[in-house]
């Protein structure tokens, strides 16, 4: 980031790409200030675009490949 910008939300389930309507995992920060969502497919299509016009990436792709935690028992 810019340091220029607020930080951002983090992306839920609810956030939407603006290209397909999968889930966004990434969402461009545009210099005027509005910001595009997109699924990871999309997101590393426009990226570098993106980047080279000033826009910060915020990448959260990493989650589609975490664990997740274990649900601890249920008592009985």
């Amino acid at each position: 980031m810019t340091g220029a910008l607020a930080p951002t939300k983090p992306l839920t389930v609810a956030d939407r790409c603006d290209r397909c309507g999968a889930q966004a995992y990434v969402r461009a920060v545009l210099v005027g200030g509005g910001d595009l969502l997109f699924c990871a497919h999309h997101g590393r299509k426009y990226a570098e675009a993106l980047r080279s016009n000033g826009a910060d990436i915020q990448d959260e792709t990493d989650r589609l490949t975490e664990t997740p935690a274990a649900a601890p028992d249920e008592e009985r």
